[in-house]
């Protein structure tokens, strides 16, 4: 795993933590990533990549002209997509980070935490509000 990946899940964790701890959370903590998206958003997205990959490029040969471009590879926001391989990963990682939290930490234990992870379908925001919705039904 590359340093910089590394660097990701820390600052993640930690940001978690930090809302942990800013909100303090009593009975609950939901933390709902974005899944599959509907179809339509789905090729709403897709054209929106293609034409973010097309203006990359372009920077990048420009840059080139000039003598300023990286070879370095950089993080590409294109993988932030659910499916991929990244995503996946942060899948693995949160349920890693969640787990010890509840079993190192005493304030963990103290709520029920509930992770819909990119592989659920949905956004992140509507998983939310029908997992509320479904609490006032009972």
């Amino acid at each position: 795993m590359s340093r910089e990946i590394e660097e990701i899940w820390f600052n993640i964790f930690n940001y978690v933590n930090a809302i942990v701890d800013s909100i303090n959370p009593r009975k609950l903590l939901f933390l709902g990533l974005d899944g599959v998206a509907p179809r339509a958003k789905m090729n709403n997205q897709r054209s929106r990549r293609f034409r973010s990959a097309k203006d990359y490029k372009e920077l990048e040969r420009k840059l080139q002209h000039y003598g300023d471009s990286k070879n370095e590879e950089e993080f590409k926001n294109n993988c932030i997509t659910p499916g991929t391989e990244f995503m996946n990963e942060l899948n693995r990682q949160l349920r890693f980070f969640i787990a010890k939290k509840i079993e190192e930490d005493p304030k963990w234990r103290k709520f029920n935490v509930i992770f819909s992870g990119a592989d659920v379908p949905g956004e992140g925001e509507h998983k939310i509000m029908d997992f509320i919705r479904q609490c006032q039904k009972l």
